[in-house]
């Protein structure tokens, strides 16, 4: 206000609706990175949980429907028997992995185990049937895996 109790021309006040737009400015911005933070503190956590829940989706339905599988079993037959106990083996491996990534046990080791298994999957696929939409799938599942072999600081992990 100036002296004649006007306003001053080019100056804001924040009069009765409060502060203007350029103090929220700051604010947004501490939240933003309050909110990046969080996400960074968070991130492996989620991304343990949800590999963890690919792992068991996929080694439930191998235990579960294991001749569906056995056409993904390299060199054998897909009516053989021991194609039948491969899958099975192959899924309880699965759930295993699936149980520690969600649980926080040994959570690297279990995340390294799950990149070399993808490796494994990725090589047969790509060797039986070339690159696929599968295929692709199954490398950023190995991507995630990856990841998490590399993030040494987690929450939620009873043992590392």
């Amino acid at each position: 206000m100036s002296r004649s109790g006007g306003p001053v021309p080019g100056r804001r006040s924040a009069g009765p609706r409060g502060p203007s737009a350029a103090d929220a400015v700051p604010a947004a911005g501490a939240q933003a990175a309050r909110a990046g933070q969080l996400a960074a503190a968070w991130a492996p956590v989620a991304a343990r949980v949800l590999l963890g829940l690919v792992l068991a989706w996929f080694g439930y339905h191998e235990l579960v429907r294991p001749s569906l599988w056995t056409g993904y079993v390299p060199v054998l037959s897909p009516a053989s028997g021991l194609a039948v106990i491969l899958v099975l083996a192959h899924g309880w491996v699965l759930l295993l992995l699936a149980v520690a990534l969600v649980a926080g046990v040994a959570a690297r080791t279990a995340a390294a185990l799950a990149a070399v298994l993808m490796l494994e999957i990725i090589i047969s696929l790509t060797a039986t049937g070339g690159l696929s939409d599968l295929t692709l799938r199954d490398v950023g599942v190995l991507g995630l895996a990856v990841c998490l072999t590399g993030a040494s600081q987690q929450r939620l992990v009873l043992a590392d």
